[in-house]
C-alpha cells in the first residue's frame, strides 16, 4: 500500500493491482499514514524541463515588470534571460533539432513591441525616473542587437501569431512538467474522490481558488487545469475504481479514431479557454480600423463668415505660434482647413495670399532644430502651397507683397492690396531644405533619385519668384534670387554650347552660358555686397571652365583678384573657390596647358585632402583634431552627391601634369644640387616605387602614372603612352570626360613632345650631332614639330647645340660631363662648403678664448695694451686663413676653366656618327 501511495505512475500502479484487495477502498478513511509515506518523494526532472523552467520563470517576472514599467528590473530580466537561453542552447539544439522554442520567441517580439511602444510615447517617457530613462535607453539598444540573430523567426511570428504550433509546443511542456510536479496528488485525490464521494463536493470551491491561483502562472504556459479536466474526465469514463487498473482491452481502428477525434475537440476547447485568459489578463493581437480624424471647427454653425472673421481667426491660430504647448501639426492642420473655407465664401486672392504665406511659415516652424532636415510629408505640402502662392501672385497685378509693408496697414478688400510678407525669403529657407534633404538620403538608393526630382519643381518655384521680383523688387532682392538661380544651374553642362561653338547651331540660340552672362553680370553692376558678387564672380568662372572657355575663365580670375582676397571669406565661399579651381585645372587640361593645369591643382593636391577641402566627405580622424560640435558643422557645408568632383579623376590629371613636366625637368637637371621640386606629390610617389625591390605590374591609377613616368626616363615613349592610355585608365578616368578621344589623342601627342625633350636632355653628352628626320621617325612626330622644339631647347639655353638646315642635323656644341665627372664637381663643392664652415667654427673658438684671456687678464690687473695684442694677433690669423682660402678657390676654379676648354677642343675634332 506504501508504494501506491509514494508513487503517481501508471506501471507501478498496473503491477501492483493483482496484490491490492478491492476490499481495502472501503477502510480508507479510517487508514493512518506512517512518517515515511507522509514524505514527499524527490522528482526526477531531465535538463529540458529544468531550462526551460527557467527560461518560464523569467518571462514571467519580465511579464510582471511590464505591467508597471519598471526599465530597470527589465533590462536585469533581459539580461538574465539571454544568459539562460545561452545555457539552454545545446539542450536546443538536441532536442529541438536547432529550432527556437516558439515561446521564446513570442517573448522576444513582445519586448520589442513593448519598447517600440513606450519610446515613441515622449510624453511618457519624460514622466519616468532617471534611472528608467536610463535603462530603456540601454535595453532598446540591447534588444535590437540581439533581436538580429533572430529576424527570420520573428516575421514567420508576426504573420502568424497565434499558430496551434505554438500552444501545442507550450501544452506538451506544461503536460510533462505537470506530470512530475502532480503525478501523486492526483492519485491521491482520486482515492479520496472515491472513498469519501461527499467531501468531493466540498473541495470543489478550493480547487477553483487553487485554478485562480494558478492561472498568473499559465498565461502562455499552461497550467495545472488541463491535467485536472483530463483526469477528471479519466474518472468519469469508469464505474468503479477497479475497473479503472484492470487490463484495457485492445480498440478497432474506428474506436482510436473516434477517441482521437474527440481529444482534439477537447484540446481546441483549452486553447480557446487559454486564448480568451490571455486577451483578458495581457491582451492580444487586434486588428485597428483606421478611423477618421474629425477636423477642427473653425467657426460657429451660424456665423456669417467674411474677412474680418478669417483675418481674426487667423489671427488667433498665429498668436500661439512659438508658444511651449502649441500642437504644430494641428496648427497646421486648421491653416488648411482655413483656407478651404476662404476658398468656399470666395474671400478674394489677397486672403488666399495671406493664409497660404501664414501656412508656409507653420511649416517651416514644424521642424525646430534647423539642423535636421524636413519630413517628406510636410516637403511635399510645402512645394505645392509655395507653388499655389506664387501663381495667385503673378497672375494679379494688384496684389503687393514685401516686408516694408507694416501690419497695421495691410489692405485685403479694395485693391490695391498690401500685404506684408517675403516670397524671396521663404523661397531661400525652400531652397536651403532641398539641400538638407538630399544631404540626408544615401545617395546610392533610389530615395536619393526621388528626392533629386524634386529639383524641377525647386527651380520651377525660383524662375517664378524671379519673374515677379523683375518686375516688383528692388535691385538688391534681384541680387538675391539671381544669385539662388545661378547656384541651381552653375555646374550644370549644357551640351548647346559647344555645338553652338563648331557651329551646329544657330547664333541665336540661347544656352546656359548665354543666361550665366545676364544674371552675373546684372550682379556685377548692381550688387552692394561682396559676398553676392563674389559667388557670382565664382560660379560664373566654374560654368565657363565646364565649357571649355578657357580664356575667358582665366581672365576672370585674373581681373577679380580673388586669389588675394578668399582667405578672408565665408567657408561656403571657400569651398566654392576650391571648387572653381578644381574644375579650371580640368579645363586648362582639356585645353592642352599642361603647366596652367597643374598650378590650378597643385594647392588642393599637396594638403593631401581634397576631399574635406571640397567638401566632399570628411576624412577619419587623427589624433582628435576636431571636436563632435566642429565635425557636426563640417557635416553641415558638405555638398550634395550630385554636385561632387571626380576625386581620383582630378588626381590622375594633377600626376599626369606632374609627370609631363617633372620628368624634362630631371633629365634637364640630373647633376645639379640645388635642383628644386615642381610638384612634391609626384616626387614622393616616384621616390617610393623606386625605393621598392621588387616591382610588379601597375594596378591602380598611382602605379600606372609611376610606370610612365619611368618609361618616359628612358624617352620610351610608346610604353609611356600604353600605361596612361589603356582600357582599365580609360574605364576608370579618360571616359569621364566629355570628348574623351580628343583628350586621348592630346595626351599621346604630349607624351611624345616630351619625351622627345627628355631623351635629348638625357643622351645629348653621347652624339656629336643628330638627324632631325631620325628624331621624327623615333616619335612618330612631324619634321617641323620636331624642328620647332629644338629650336625652343635652342632659344631657352636648354641644349647648348645650333640646327644645320641644309643636313637637317642639330650640332652639338658642348659635351656635356660624364657621370663621374659630375659625381667629382659635387664632392668638391660639398667639400668646399665643409671646409669653409670648419674655419668658421674654428674662428668662433680662438675668439671665445681671447675673450677668456682678457677677463683673466683684467682680473690680475694686467695692461689692456697685453690684451689688444693677443686680440690683434688672433685677427691677423684669421685674415691670413681667409686670404689662403681665397687664393685655393681662384685657383680650384683656373683648373676648371682650362679642362673645359681642353674638352671643347676635343669635341670639336672628333667626329661621331649619330
Amino acid at each position: 500500500m506504501s508504494r501506491f501511495f509514494a508513487t503517481g505512475s501508471d506501471s507501478e500502479s498496473e503491477s501492483s493491482d493483482e496484490e491490492v484487495p478491492v476490499q481495502a477502498y472501503s477502510k480508507a478513511p479510517n487508514f493512518q499514514f506512517s512518517d515515511d509515506e507522509e514524505e514527499v518523494k524527490r522528482v526526477v526532472r531531465s535538463t529540458k524541463e529544468k531550462r526551460y523552467e527557467n527560461l518560464t520563470a523569467i518571462i514571467k517576472s519580465i511579464r510582471n515588470h511590464k505591467k508597471i514599467k519598471d526599465m530597470s528590473s527589465i533590462l536585469s530580466s533581459f539580461e538574465d534571460l539571454t544568459r539562460a537561453y545561452t545555457k539552454a542552447l545545446p539542450v536546443i539544439t538536441k532536442e529541438e533539432k536547432g529550432v527556437t522554442p516558439r515561446f521564446y520567441i513570442r517573448c522576444l517580439a513582445e519586448l520589442e513591441d513593448f519598447i517600440n511602444e513606450v519610446w515613441e510615447d515622449r510624453e511618457g517617457r519624460k514622466n519616468l525616473s532617471k534611472n528608467n530613462s536610463k535603462s530603456l535607453g540601454t535595453l532598446r539598444q540591447k534588444v535590437r542587437k540581439y533581436i538580429k540573430d533572430f529576424e527570420e523567426d520573428l516575421t514567420r511570428f508576426r504573420e502568424a501569431p497565434d499558430q496551434e504550433s505554438d500552444v501545442e509546443e507550450e501544452e506538451a511542456y506544461d503536460s510533462d512538467q505537470d506530470k512530475h510536479d502532480a503525478g501523486s496528488e492526483v492519485v491521491l485525490r482520486d482515492f479520496k474522490q472515491q472513498a469519501e464521494p461527499k467531501s468531493a463536493k466540498a473541495a470543489a470551491p478550493s480547487k477553483a481558488v487553487e485554478e485562480d491561483d494558478d492561472s498568473e502562472d499559465s498565461i502562455d504556459w499552461g497550467s495545472d487545469s488541463e491535467s485536472e479536466s483530463e483526469s477528471s474526465d479519466d474518472e468519469n469514463q469508469y464505474q468503479n475504481q477497479r475497473d479503472r487498473y484492470l487490463k484495457r482491452p485492445t480498440l478497432d481502428k474506428e474506436e482510436k479514431e473516434e477517441r482521437k477525434k474527440e481529444k482534439r475537440v477537447k484540446e481546441a476547447k483549452i486553447r480557446r479557454k487559454r486564448i480568451e485568459e490571455d486577451a483578458d489578463e495581457e491582451g492580444e493581437w487586434e486588428t485597428v480600423f483606421p478611423h477618421t480624424v474629425e477636423k477642427p471647427k473653425m467657426f460657429d454653425k451660424d456665423a456669417k463668415i467674411d474677412v474680418p472673421l478669417t483675418l481674426q481667426k487667423l489671427s488667433e491660430i498665429m498668436a500661439a505660434r512659438g508658444k511651449k504647448r502649441t500642437d504644430r501639426r494641428m496648427q497646421i492642420e486648421m491653416l488648411f482647413e482655413l483656407r478651404d473655407i476662404a476658398e468656399q465664401h470666395e474671400l478674394g486672392n489677397a486672403v488666399a495670399v495671406k493664409i497660404n504665406f501664414s501656412i508656409i511659415s507653420a511649416i517651416f516652424d514644424y521642424n525646430q532644430k534647423i539642423s535636421e532636415p524636413m519630413k517628406l510629408e510636410h516637403w511635399s505640402k510645402l512645394l505645392d502651397v509655395m507653388q499655389t502662392l506664387m501663381k495667385i501672385l503673378l497672375a494679379n497685378d494688384d496684389i503687393r507683397m514685401s516686408e516694408a509693408v507694416q501690419e497695421e496697414n495691410e489692405e485685403f478688400t479694395n485693391p490695391p492690396y498690401a500685404i506684408r510678407g517675403c516670397s524671396l525669403a521663404a523661397v531661400e529657407r525652400l531652397d536651403d531644405e532641398f539641400t538638407k534633404l538630399l544631404k540626408e538620403c544615401d545617395p546610392h538608393t533610389n530615395d536619393y533619385v526621388s528626392r533629386l526630382k524634386d529639383e524641377v519643381a525647386v527651380t520651377r518655384i525660383i524662375e517664378s519668384v524671379l519673374e515677379y521680383f523683375e518686375r516688383v523688387g528692388n535691385p538688391n532682392e534681384r541680387c538675391r534670387i539671381y544669385l539662388r538661380k545661378i547656384e541651381h544651374l552653375y555646374y550644370k553642362f549644357d551640351p548647346d554650347v559647344l555645338k553652338k561653338k563648331r557651329g551646329e547651331l544657330p547664333s541665336n540660340t540661347v544656352t546656359s552660358v548665354d543666361v550665366m552672362d545676364r544674371l552675373c553680370k546684372f550682379i556685377y553692376a548692381k550688387d552692394d555686397t561682396d559676398r553676392i558678387r563674389t559667388r557670382a564672380i565664382l560660379a560664373h568662372i566654374y560654368h565657363h571652365a565646364m565649357h571649355d572657355n578657357w580664356f575667358q575663365a582665366r581672365d576672370l580670375v585674373l581681373m577679380s583678384h580673388l586669389q588675394d582676397t578668399i582667405d578672408a571669406a565665408d567657408p561656403s565661399t571657400r569651398i566654392l573657390y576650391n571648387r572653381m579651381m578644381a574644375n579650371l585645372g580640368l579645363c586648362a587640361f582639356r585645353q592642352e596647358n599642361v603647366k596652367e593645369a597643374h598650378h590650378c591643382l597643385v594647392d588642393l593636391m599637396v594638403t593631401g585632402k581634397p576631399k574635406e577641402l571640397l567638401a566632399q566627405g570628411l576624412l577619419p580622424q587623427r589624433q582628435h583634431e576636431r571636436s563632435a560640435e566642429q565635425e557636426k558643422i563640417e557635416k553641415q557645408r558638405q555638398m550634395p552627391f550630385h554636385m561632387h568632383i571626380n576625386l581620383e579623376l582630378l588626381e590622375c590629371v594633377y600626376l599626369v601634369s606632374a609627370m609631363l613636366l617633372e620628368i624634362p625637368y630631371i633629365a634637364a637637371h640630373e647633376f645639379d644640387a640645388r635642383r628644386r621640386m615642381i610638384s612634391k606629390t609626384f616626387y614622393q610617389q616616384l621616390r617610393s616605387s623606386e625605393r621598392q625591390s621588387l616591382v610588379g605590374p601597375p594596378e591602380s591609377m598611382r602605379e600606372h602614372v609611376v610606370a610612365a613616368a619611368k618609361a618616359m626616363r628612358c624617352g620610351n615613349w610608346q610604353a609611356c603612352a600604353n600605361f596612361i592610355v589603356n582600357k582599365k585608365m580609360n574605364t576608370k578616368v579618360w571616359d569621364l570626360f566629355y570628348e574623351a578621344d580628343r583628350v586621348r589623342d592630346m595626351l599621346v601627342k604630349f607624351i611624345k613632345e616630351e619625351s622627345l625633350r627628355t631623351y635629348l636632355f638625357t643622351y645629348s653628352n653621347v652624339y656629336t650631332s643628330l638627324s632631325i628626320p631620325s628624331l621624327a621617325q623615333m616619335y612618330e612626330l612631324p619634321v617641323q614639330k620636331v624642328h620647332s622644339l629644338i629650336s625652343k631647347m635652342i632659344i631657352n639655353e636648354e641644349l647648348m647645340a645650333s640646327l644645320d638646315d641644309p643636313s637637317e642635323t642639330v650640332v652639338m656644341h658642348r659635351s656635356e660631363p660624364s657621370r663621374l665627372q659630375a659625381l667629382a664637381m659635387q664632392f668638391v663643392d660639398k667639400v668646399t662648403n665643409l671646409v669653409d664652415v670648419n674655419e668658421k667654427v674654428f674662428d668662433m673658438k680662438q675668439g671665445n678664448f681671447f675673450q677668456r684671456g682678457n677677463m683673466g687678464n683684467r682680473e690680475r690687473g694686467y695692461n689692456r695694451n697685453q690684451n689688444n695684442q693677443g686680440g690683434n694677433w688672433g685677427g691677423q690669423r684669421r685674415d691670413n686663413r681667409n686670404q689662403r682660402n681665397r687664393n685655393q678657390r681662384n685657383q680650384h676654379h683656373h683648373h676648371k676653366q682650362q679642362h673645359q676648354q681642353q674638352q671643347q677642343q676635343l669635341s670639336g675634332v672628333e667626329d661621331v656618327n649619330s
